[in-house]
C-alpha cells in the first residue's frame, strides 16, 4: 500500500468531480490525502469526512472574479495578491508537511503550491489536469483570435509550476501532440462509477447546467423551446412553466444526465465528457470571457458531437436548429474516444508501489 499527495484547484466542480473519479479507484489500493480549496474541499470532504483511507485538508486557492456575467481576469488577478503573498509560507509549509510524511507519491490538478514545495525536496510528482491541453496539443485549427490567445496564455502555464514527471491531459478533444511532448499523456474524461455504469435513456427533457448567471437569451429560447427543461446552477426556484429549478445535487443530476435529450452547459471540459460519454448531444455556451471554455466549444463542434455558440447572440432559432440535429449528432458520438479512465490509471500506477495484494497473487500464478 502507498501513500498519495493529491492537490486540486479550487475553481468549479470539475477538478473536483476528475480527482474524485482517480480517489476512488486508487483507495482500494492506497491511502490519499487530498488538498483542496474553496469549492473543491467543500465537494469532497462532504464525500470523505467519515473516511479511514481518504483524508481532505483545506488549503488557500486561487479563483475566478465575474463582472456581471463575464470573468473578468483584471479582477482575478487583483484578487489573486492575497494568495500570492501567503504562496511562500504555503510552499514552506507543505514543505514540511511532505518531509514529516513522506508520500510514495505527489499528483497536482493545477494547484501550485503542492509541486513547488516537491520540486524543493527533489521529490518526483505528475501533473493531471485539462488545462495543459493549451501546453500540450496542436492548436492550429483554433480560429486566429483564439489562436493567438492560446499562445499567450499557454506561456502562462508554467508559471503554476513546471518540472513534473509526467504531464496527463484529461480531455473530450485530443488532437495530436505538439512536437517534444513525450512526456504527456493525453486521455480523455475520468468517469465517475455511477456513469461508467449507467445505461442512458431518453426521456425527452433538456438537462441545462449554468454556473452563476443565467444569459437572458437563451432563458428565453428555453421558455419557448416546447420541452420540459431541468436547470441546475441558479439555485432553486419556483418552477416557472416549463422550466423547473434546482440546487445542485449529485445524484438528482446524475440521473437527469442519463435520462435527458441533450445537455445545455457551460463549455467545461469534464461534464461536457461526461455527456458524451453518455451520447447526450452538447449544446456548449462558453462562459463570456472564459478563453478554455471557448477552446472547448470550438473542439466539440469541431469533432461533430455537438454546438457551441455565445450567450450574446443565441435565438430561438439556434435552440430550434440543435434541437434538429440532436438525432444526427447522437449517431456520431463515440464515447469509446472520450472516456479516459484506464488510460489514466495506468499512468499513475507506473509510479506507484504495487499493492502487497497483488504481489501475493503474482507469486501464487508464477508458482
Amino acid at each position: 500500500m502507498g501513500r498519495i499527495f493529491y492537490s486540486v484547484a479550487g475553481e468549479g466542480r470539475g477538478h473536483a468531480t476528475r480527482v474524485r473519479t482517480v480517489v476512488e479507484e486508487l483507495r482500494q489500493e492506497h491511502e490519499v490525502v487530498l488538498l483542496a480549496p474553496h469549492v473543491a474541499f467543500e465537494f469532497l470532504d462532504d464525500i470523505y469526512h467519515d473516511s479511514d483511507d481518504v483524508e481532505v485538508r483545506r488549503i488557500p486557492g486561487l479563483q475566478f472574479c465575474y463582472n456581471g456575467r463575464r470573468v473578468s481576469y483584471f479582477s482575478s488577478i487583483r484578487q489573486s495578491v492575497p494568495y500570492l503573498r501567503q504562496l511562500p509560507e504555503l510552499v514552506n509549509s507543505m514543505e514540511r508537511m511532505l518531509r514529516d510524511e513522506q508520500p510514495d507519491l505527489i499528483i497536482t490538478d493545477f494547484e501550485p503550491a503542492l509541486p513547488r514545495a516537491a520540486k524543493r525536496l527533489g521529490l518526483p510528482f505528475l501533473s493531471f489536469d485539462h488545462q495543459h491541453f493549451l501546453t500540450s496539443f496542436d492548436l492550429s485549427s483554433l480560429p486566429l483570435p483564439l489562436w493567438l490567445k492560446a499562445q499567450s496564455i499557454a506561456l502562462s502555464i508554467n508559471l503554476f509550476y513546471s518540472g513534473q514527471r509526467e504531464t496527463i491531459v484529461s480531455s473530450f478533444f485530443t488532437p495530436p501532440l505538439r512536437r517534444g511532448c513525450g512526456n504527456v499523456t493525453s486521455v480523455g474524461v475520468m468517469l465517475r462509477r455511477e456513469l461508467q455504469q449507467a445505461i442512458p435513456h431518453d426521456e425527452r427533457h433538456l438537462l441545462v447546467y449554468l454556473r452563476r448567471f443565467a444569459p437572458p437569451r437563451l432563458m428565453d429560447a428555453l421558455r419557448r423551446c416546447g420541452r420540459d427543461v431541468v436547470i441546475y446552477g441558479l439555485g432553486e426556484l419556483p418552477r416557472e412553466g416549463n422550466l423547473r429549478y434546482f440546487e445542485v445535487n449529485e445524484t438528482g443530476f446524475i440521473d437527469d444526465l442519463i435520462n435527458c435529450h441533450a445537455l445545455i452547459s457551460n463549455a467545461g471540459n469534464q461534464l461536457v465528457g461526461e455527456a458524451l460519454s453518455l451520447k447526450k448531444p452538447v449544446l456548449a455556451i462558453p462562459e463570456e470571457g472564459n478563453f478554455e471554455q471557448s477552446v472547448n466549444a470550438h473542439f466539440l463542434a469541431q469533432t461533430g458531437y455537438g454546438v457551441g455558440h455565445d450567450a450574446a447572440s443565441l435565438t430561438d432559432k439556434h435552440l430550434k436548429q440543435f434541437l434538429e440535429q440532436v438525432p444526427e449528432i447522437r449517431e456520431r458520438i463515440d464515447p469509446s474516444q472520450v472516456i479516459g479512465n484506464s488510460a489514466a490509471l495506468d499512468a499513475i500506477r507506473r509510479y506507484l508501489p504495487i499493492p502487497t495484494n497483488t504481489m501475493s497473487d503474482e507469486v501464487v500464478r508464477v508458482a
